[in-house]
């Protein structure tokens, strides 16, 4: 079934997921670089990658929807009192991992690959490496070997870990001070 998104006027599917032991139907939005999955069952939302793309490449510029002073689950941030949540939406579908394929510069306002991405992966990102402080910290069970466990922002990071990780302009400030 094929339908249009009322938001983004994109191809909306609903495909069957045969990848889990109970099938379960999945919305689909496609863009033009990704395609954005959501298990109605559970609500989690993912975004995958429907082409190629290399380290250092821009994935797709992205701007604010909305700015706030301070943090929500949803922000990046671009300065101290100033947190957005992003456009185009389905970037917020982004999910983090302790080994991230992408990132969002701040800066230049783009959504960039840090590892070489081929169609199907997911795109995934470090969730301190935009946010000092996070909002809503959790437990990651992302599985990734060099899983940090507690997530809670890039201010509680050891030295060891900054090391490991790309981190926006203003998270950099942040470190140097």
């Amino acid at each position: 079934m094929i339908l249009s998104s009322p938001l983004t006027n994109q191809p909306l599917q609903t495909l069957m997921n045969l990848s889990k032991p109970n099938p379960t139907l999945v919305e689909v939005l496609t863009t033009e670089v990704a395609e954005k999955r959501i298990d109605p069952i559970s609500g989690h939302r993912s975004l995958f990658s429907l082409r190629s793309f290399e380290p250092g490449e821009c994935i797709h510029e992205f701007s604010a929807k909305a700015t706030h002073s301070t943090p929500n689950y949803l922000t990046v941030q671009l300065a101290e009192n100033k947190h957005i949540e992003l456009y185009p939406e389905y970037l917020e579908c982004i999910n983090h991992s302790c080994d991230p394929n992408c990132m969002f510069d701040t800066t230049r306002m783009e959504l960039v690959a840090l590892q070489h991405i081929e169609p199907g992966d997911e795109f995934v990102f470090f969730y301190p490496s935009a946010e000092w402080d996070m909002d809503q910290p959790f437990q990651c069970h992302c599985g990734s070997l060099h899983c940090l466990g507690m997530i809670g922002g890039a201010r509680y990071l050891s030295r060891e870990s900054v090391n490991k990780y790309e981190f926006t302009d203003f998270i950099k400030s942040k470190f140097r001070r």
